[in-house]
């Protein structure tokens, strides 16, 4: 993939759910799409036929506002920044198009989301650079997890760099596609390990996008580096589609019992039948996370807008709420806002957006 210039954008499909049996493809894979809802950038917002599942209503006008809401997984593209060839499957339709930070704006309007996390998409520093400078102009990007190379040499040198940049101060994390490395061992190779004890030095999160078969070398990882906070991204793609817990489940309690590990509750409905998902069928895999790590070690993550072939950003959000309406209201605020504060550090993105952590 070649890069034409630096800009808040992507290359490639930021996750590729796993292609077992059962389940529909992702859109990168060629699957089935469907029209993103109007909230998610369109003109002419009128609630979707499929918020009913997540039990979707309009809020009454003397309702109390609904808790503060920060979105710790979300992303942006731009195709005149990389060349996008897995846009032109005529399945990826509903996503064929730049989404820039005025769509993240009209996503968000009218929901409690008053911050969130954009994270990296493609294997390239022009994007991690690209990022922050646009969260630093931005009143609604508190951090950035970008990308650099683990495995250089300098690594300690290039965090410092991008920290440098402007919008560096909102550098909270490093994310690499693990997830497309062909060895399950990757994240224990000598020179990943030195890259994730620079990372643990410059006081930066990991977050982790990998497949089930990767957790115990995402576990292992986490064990030889307890200085490092790790963040499992989507749950570690358990197979909603197929109904199956085992052996996701077991692989992530493990890595759940080491304490410097959370986990974001995010893109289950990617993973799920995208055209017939329910919340009664996300809910074995939400509670599994819940009860693994404990609420106050879960945070919400929207996915947008690799979402949107599923589910608009509102159903997302209220999917979220209906999956945690077990939590008593810490554990409610500690899920959607409370921990990607803390575990981020996240601090303003504008006037009066966060409480400085």
């Amino acid at each position: 993939m070649s890069a034409r210039h630096p800009h808040p954008g992507a290359g490639r499909p930021p996750e590729r759910p796993d292609a077992g049996a059962g389940r529909r493809a992702h859109p990168s894979d060629g699957g089935a799409g469907r029209t993103p809802h109007p909230s998610d950038g369109g003109a002419g917002h009128t609630p979707h036929p499929s918020d009913a599942r997540a039990g979707h209503t309009p809020p009454r006008p003397d309702a109390p506002p609904a808790p503060r809401v920060v979105d710790a997984h979300h992303h942006l593209w731009d195709r005149s920044a990389f060349d996008l060839p897995w846009l032109d499957d005529p399945a990826l339709e509903p996503i064929r198009r730049d989404f820039l930070p005025a769509d993240l704006a009209r996503a968000t309007a009218g929901t409690p989301v008053d911050a969130t996390v954009l994270v990296q998409t493609v294997c390239d520093t022009r994007e991690t650079l690209a990022f922050l400078a646009t969260a630093g102009a931005s009143p609604l990007i508190a951090g950035v997890v970008g990308w650099t190379d683990l495995t250089a040499p300098g690594v300690a040198d290039d965090l410092a760099a991008l920290r440098a940049a402007p919008g560096g101060d909102r550098l909270v994390g490093i994310r690499h596609q693990v997830q497309e490395e062909p060895d399950p061992g990757w994240l224990l190779r000598p020179d990943v390990g030195r890259g994730l004890t620079a990372l643990g030095a410059a006081g930066l999160v990991y977050d982790l996008v990998v497949r089930p078969h990767q957790l115990p070398a995402a576990r292992a990882a986490a064990a030889r580096h307890p200085g490092v906070r790790f963040v499992l991204d989507h749950a570690g793609k358990p197979p909603v589609a197929t109904g199956r817990l085992t052996p996701w489940a077991e692989e992530l309690r493990a890595f759940a019992a080491l304490p410097n590990t959370t986990c974001k509750l995010s893109g289950l409905v990617s993973e799920a039948d995208r055209d017939a998902w329910t919340v009664a069928g996300l809910a074995p895999y939400a509670d599994t996370v819940l009860d693994a790590f404990g609420p106050g070690r879960v945070m919400f993550g929207s996915d947008w807008p690799v979402c949107l072939p599923a589910a608009g950003y509102t159903e997302v959000l209220d999917t979220a709420r209906a999956l945690t309406a077990r939590l008593d209201p810490g554990e409610r605020e500690a899920f959607l806002a409370a921990t990607a504060t803390r575990v981020y550090g996240l601090r303003p993105a504008g006037p009066g957006a966060l409480p400085r952590t």
